[in-house]
């Protein structure tokens, strides 16, 4: 399986960054991991609504750049379809059951995603009604990669 993850903004924080690299280590034994991160666009003071859109379509312009054809695109939506860790695991099997082994986690800016990255997406989940700084999600997004291969091939971590 080959799991990409597309996140706009920097992981600024040594402690962010260091959950990152522990789940990439963890994930390692299971999937090639490729970790893409998309610079935000400034946002002026006092954004319009209008603003807020010509944003987040700049920012679904880089992200739609790194994506292949053939990849399964993933949306992280509030809307989206809400798993257990079984769920999502079951839900991964069956993209590596119907040949859809190279999939593509988004994860869009603090605006949230561009339309046209949400008209790409192949599927749109949700970890609920909840919003989470876009570094945590990252980090969660990842533990979460991490416990689906485990739950797949039964090995002990999930309880």
């Amino acid at each position: 399986m080959k799991v990409t993850l597309i996140s706009v903004g920097k992981l600024k924080e040594k402690y962010w960054k260091q959950a990152v690299e522990e789940y990439r280590k963890r994930i390692s034994g299971y999937a090639k991991l490729e970790l893409i991160e998309i610079p935000d666009e400034k946002e002026p003071n006092n954004a319009s609504a209008k603003d807020i859109e010509i944003i987040k379509e700049k920012e679904a312009e880089k992200i739609l750049s790194k994506i292949k054809d053939g990849q399964h695109v993933i949306t992280l939506e509030i809307k989206g379809k809400a798993f257990t860790s079984e769920g999502l695991a079951e839900e991964y099997q069956k993209w590596m059951n119907t040949g859809r082994s190279d999939v593509v986690f988004i994860i869009g800016g603090s605006n949230g995603l561009g339309e046209t990255v949400r008209r790409r997406s192949d599927q749109a989940i949700s970890f609920g009604a909840l919003t989470y700084p876009h570094q945590m999600m990252k980090v969660m997004l990842l533990e979460q990669i991490f416990r689906v291969n485990k739950i797949i091939r039964n090995e002990s971590y999930h309880k």
